[in-house]
């Protein structure tokens, strides 16, 4: 574990903690799981259901998700039947089930064709019984894939919140960042978005891109606000490995501190209250009136698809990962090959014992502005979290955490340092296990 004090001076850029453990961490789980025992003890009365759909029309240099570029259409209709098999093994083995929550990520979901996204909807709709009228729903989507054919699919499916990465309005900004977009293109979509309405709309920015200056910054952020979205997002730049931005030799983490400042006092001074490191919520926002609850820390996840995650308190699992063309394409076609009894288990994965539950707890708590409940931990697992995890005080004394009542929560300094208190918190098999893997 990194001492305490070194957090205040190394690089606030760690790692982005957005579940614990990473699937850097996962490995080949012997003997595999079967998905009806690793489900059988679970509440299944608010799940999280994950689609991922694992196409884009372009690669951003900064990107390390789980995705290929203009597939073959024979690719394209495998991949959805892959997943319409996977659902409905999935569902058998999950029994008694209930879906509170869907989001469809990628990659870029809105890449398919109106028809396959109708059929996409479908799965989610006529296999899992979910209305996708009466829960949140998410989907991603890119300047280049908003087109009125599309949004009209999603809008008559009752989609809530479309999300969709800017990065830049300057076009020399996402140029250099690999993101070769025409910002015309980028208003186009905007406006159809608009036009449809959506109750949520988010969009995602970068700071600490090449050339981005606070100026050039601050212009981005004013011209995101016009579009009046619900949520904005505001994102680090990265660079990890085999991408492209990692094939040059630049150092990133000169100015993304005082960029990130100026874009957090920026949002808040016009009505956006922070509700992590990256997420700003425009104050008032609320979800679909009587929607189900779901809490990340109890209710589980199902992911369908290639690069779709998906736990239980004790089980973490998904597809292998890679970035590297050769490695996403050689699982892809894995995939869709899949008979029903491979999609019945768990053969990639993570256990956790009880020291990485609490850990995951504790980070998906304190990295949040609702932080780290003391009565809320102490039903889950039994023991104080100052008794398991002292350490956390600590944030405490040097200014990045603070005590009020039952809540220990961030301050503005431990907020703008998530992305370093992440990977403090992480254990040391986790650490061990991520700085082995071998990426491709």
């Amino acid at each position: 574990m990194t001492q305490p004090a070194s957090i205040l001076t190394d690089s606030p850029y760690r790692a982005y903690t957005y579940a614990y453990p990473h699937k850097t961490a996962y490995r080949t789980l012997a003997p595999a799981v079967p998905l009806q025992s690793a489900w059988a003890q679970e509440d299944k009365d608010n799940l999280f259901l994950y689609l991922h759909i694992p196409f884009c029309e372009m690669r951003c240099g900064f990107c390390n998700l789980f995705t290929t570029v203009n597939p073959e259409e024979t690719l394209e209709k495998a991949y959805l039947g892959a997943l319409e098999r996977q659902a409905r093994v999935v569902r058998n083995a999950l029994g008694e089930a209930a879906v509170s929550r869907v989001a469809i990520g990628g990659g870029t979901p809105t890449y398919l064709a109106p028809g396959d996204l109708e059929r996409l909807l479908d799965i989610v709709r006529n296999v899992f019984g979910a209305d996708l009228a009466r829960i949140p729903s998410s989907i991603e989507t890119s300047p280049a894939t908003v087109t009125p054919e599309r949004l009209q699919v999603l809008k008559s499916a009752g989609i809530e919140r479309v999300s969709m990465g800017v990065q830049s309005f300057i076009e020399a900004e996402a140029r250099a960042a690999g993101r070769p977009q025409r910002t015309a293109e980028v208003r186009a979509a905007l406006a159809h978005l608009s036009a449809f309405s959506f109750p949520v709309l988010n969009l995602d920015l970068i700071y600490g891109l090449p050339g981005q200056t606070p100026d050039s910054w601050r212009s981005s952020l004013a011209e995101t606000l016009s579009y009046a979205p619900q949520e904005v997002f505001l994102y680090p730049l990265y660079v990890r490995p085999l991408t492209g931005l990692a094939r040059t030799e630049r150092e990133w983490d000169d100015d993304r501190l005082t960029l990130y400042r100026a874009g957090r006092d920026y949002l808040r001074e016009r009505g956006y209250e922070q509700i992590s490191m990256r997420l700003f919520r425009r104050v008032g926002v609320a979800g679909p009136v009587g929607a189900p609850s779901y809490d990340c820390q109890t209710d589980g996840m199902v992911g369908l698809g290639c690069g779709a995650r998906s736990y239980t308190r004790t089980l973490h699992y998904s597809s292998e990962y890679a970035v590297g063309q050769p490695g996403v394409k050689a699982i892809l076609n894995e995939y869709v090959q899949r008979s029903d009894a491979d999609f019945a288990e768990a053969a990639h994965g993570m256990l956790l014992n009880a020291d990485e539950q609490r850990r995951r707890f504790i980070l998906q708590s304190v990295l949040h502005a609702s932080g780290l409940s003391a009565d809320a931990y102490r039903a889950r697992f039994g023991t104080p979290w100052t008794h398991d995890h002292p350490e956390l005080l600590e944030l405490v004394e040097l200014g990045l955490a603070q005590q009020r009542g039952d809540l220990l929560t961030l301050t503005d300094a431990g907020f703008e340092r998530s992305d370093a208190i992440g990977p403090w918190l992480y254990s040391g098999a986790v650490q061990h296990r991520t700085r082995a893997y071998e990426w491709h």
